[in-house]
């Protein structure tokens, strides 16, 4: 396991990044079971963040990802049965993606886990200082948007 100071900012991003990492693993292993890899899970949890009938340009956009790896993220949930994309009828260059009834069910099973999931990550952590935390985190994409903006 990695070990850093934790009272050195400039480890800082390191350790953000580090304690990312884990909580992905965390929750990739706990949604495995579901025949979900961390890009098929990312896929279905953003999707009904943008709600059903977004397209795959509003999706790759969403995930920071280039459209050819997002359609083969799509072809496998397909392939899954888990959803299924649409032509948009006044546009049909437009493609829409939806839950299928099982990438509902599954979604389903994998809030359940992905819940049991986070509460043992966040075990011990009041929740005020949970909230300190977000309110942290939004300070620094914040602060990293601007500099991005102004660079």
């Amino acid at each position: 396991m990695l070990t850093l100071n934790p009272t050195n900012d400039s480890e800082l991003g390191l350790q953000l990044a580090h304690a990312h990492r884990l909580w992905r693993a965390v929750i990739s292993q706990t949604v495995a079971p579901l025949g979900l890899t961390p890009p098929r899970w990312t896929l279905l949890v953003v999707l009904r963040h943008l709600g059903e009938g977004a397209t795959q340009k509003q999706l790759a956009e969403a995930l920071s990802i280039e459209l050819p790896s997002l359609t083969r993220t799509l072809c496998q949930l397909e392939d899954q049965g888990l959803i299924e994309r649409q032509v948009r009828e006044d546009d049909r260059r437009v493609r829409e993606v939806r839950f299928t009834g099982e990438g509902r069910r599954v979604l389903s099973a994998l809030d359940a886990r992905a819940n049991e999931a986070r509460a043992q990550l966040l075990d011990g952590i009041p929740p005020e200082d949970r909230n300190h935390l977000r309110r942290m985190l939004e300070r620094i994409e914040t602060n990293a948007c601007h500099c991005l903006k102004n660079g």
